[in-house]
């Protein structure tokens, strides 16, 4: 069990996958929650001022001309969180969820929302007592940042709305809070616009991408190196100084990674001096650092992006220490609704190439000698041809995928919101990308152990063998036809797991 301590100046990633994916506590730490109390005496001098300032006394959105009595300041927090719980769909992943969670409780720690520090501690008292909000995939259009999904959070608060149950069922908040021992909030001016006006939500999804697209991407040239393997392919296209020349440092990474797979290989061995052998293999191999190193440099500036929203005041209006009550457009979401578009494509493109690959091991044509489909029986059996089908489709679904989101906005509002982002939908379809990215490397993995279990007697390489230990436990040998779905879904958790990269980094050392 770890602790995350939500400070005055934020959350690390790590804390929000520790929180989101994990097992993480959460407390405030108490300079947090001196700062908002600050920001919240502010608020208070403001209203016992009597000043108009949006959102403490005054309607939202189109109605910020609308002035709201005292008496009534309350009820215009409540009514905002119950009109703003309009999502439709399917619940998020509680992943996703908690994550929003604790990013929300991030942004009211900072000291700028206004808001008095219980509010934040009813947030951490749901996390902590694995509370997750059921939070509908559609409703939110990145500005005022993730305002449905957040509101959909902040209605538990308040004893409304629905809970994911154990079983992903819904169950009214009511009775689950009940259940923990824990009692509905009521807000103050300025809270409930407070829980609703920032960008948690497609940050929260970000994060969780940049980290499966991490291992993903290193897992590609895992499977990129077994492939070439397999096809007898050359490893000098991957020498260290031929990529000093194009000094890209992702390209850098990723072919040092996959000519160290490629060392130690009995099969590699048998062709290094054959004159026959091809000149020069085919792009989807020899181009392999390429693209995945293209898409590791993209994953940088995703996470650079990321990195600075996490430092980042997204609330409107903003309480000021001087003060001031200020308006700001800091939850809008097009920085991370560009990130997320631009990781979606370079995901995508790792995903074609091994696409690609798979295709080369199973015709019988280019495979240098591997029977038809990887089948030793082709004819009567079919071996992996429909595997290779099911590769191409999800090809096509991650380049319809890959059309940006955030080029889209349509106005709300009253044209008060004219300009939207897109955001959420963005990190969204990322999220489909990587999983979708996932299922194409567990085919392209599929394909290379089958393939290097057909050069036996001769010995992969140590990569290969981890992969061949790994796998092969549930594949089993070449030979007749087999039910192919589950074995496609073992190779799915391989790559997904951590068990086969740890056992080639054991042979091998870290790969970048």
């Amino acid at each position: 069990m770890t602790t995350v301590t939500v400070l005055s100046t934020g959350v690390t990633p790590a804390d929000v996958l520790a929180v989101a994916r994990g097992t993480a506590k959460v407390v405030l730490d108490p300079a947090a929650t001196e700062a908002m109390a600050a920001s919240r005496s502010i608020v208070d001098g403001i209203e016992a001022a009597g000043r108009p300032v949006y959102g403490v006394s005054t309607g939202f959105g189109a109605l910020a001309n609308t002035f709201v009595a005292p008496e009534r300041r309350a009820e215009l927090q409540h009514a905002l969180i119950r009109s703003h719980a309009a999502g439709v769909g399917a619940p998020m992943p509680r992943e996703v969820v908690r994550a929003m969670m604790l990013l929300r409780v991030r942004s009211l720690a900072l000291g700028r929302s206004g808001v008095r520090p219980l509010v934040a501690e009813a947030l951490v008292d749901l996390l902590n007592h694995e509370v997750t909000p059921w939070v509908p995939e559609h409703g939110s259009l990145g500005a005022s940042g993730d305002l449905a999904p957040l509101a959909h959070c902040a209605l538990v608060l308040l004893g409304e709305g629905w809970v994911l149950g154990p079983a992903g069922e819904r169950i009214p908040a009511a009775d689950a809070l009940r259940r923990v021992g824990l009692k509905p909030v009521s807000l103050a001016a300025k809270e409930g616009l407070a829980l609703i006006n920032g960008t948690d939500g497609m940050l929260g999804m970000l994060l969780l991408a940049v980290s499966d697209a991490r291992h993903l991407f290193a897992m590609a040239d895992v499977t990129a190196a077994l492939a070439i393997e397999a096809m007898l392919g050359s490893e000098r296209p991957f020498l260290p100084e031929l990529h000093a020349i194009r000094p890209h440092p992702g390209q850098a990474a990723s072919a040092a990674n996959i000519h160290r797979l490629l060392q130690g290989s009995a099969v590699m061995d048998s062709h290094r001096d054959d004159l026959a052998h091809a000149v020069q293999d085919a792009y989807s191999m020899r181009c392999a650092p390429q693209v995945a190193g293209a898409a590791r440099d993209t994953l940088d500036f995703v996470e650079v992006v990321a990195g600075r929203e996490l430092l980042s005041v997204v609330d409107n209006p903003v309480v000021l220490p001087d003060g001031r009550v200020e308006s700001t457009g800091n939850f809008h979401g097009a920085p991370l609704g560009f990130a997320a578009d631009y990781l979606a494509i370079a995901a995508a493109e790792v995903g074609a190439i091994a696409e690609r690959r798979v295709d080369r091991l199973l015709d019988v044509t280019r495979s240098r000698e591997l029977p038809a489909f990887l089948s030793p029986d082709a004819g009567v059996n079919s071996g992996l041809m429909i595997a290779q089908y099911t590769a191409a489709g999800i090809v096509a679904e991650n380049r319809r995928l890959a059309a940006p989101a955030s080029v889209d906005s349509l106005p709300t509002s009253g044209m008060q919101e004219d300009h939207v982002s897109m955001g959420w939908a963005a990190a969204k379809k990322l999220r489909t990308v990587l999983d979708n990215l996932t299922s194409l490397l567990a085919v392209e993995l599929l394909s290379a152990v089958r393939g290097l279990q057909l050069r036996a007697p001769l010995t992969p390489s140590p990569a290969g063998r981890a992969a061949l230990d790994v796998l092969g436990r549930t594949i089993g040998e070449p030979g007749p036809d087999v039910f192919l779905a589950p074995l496609m879904e073992a190779a799915c958790e391989v790559v997904r797991g951590p068990e086969l990269r740890a056992a080639i980094e054991r042979e091998i050392g870290p790969l970048a």
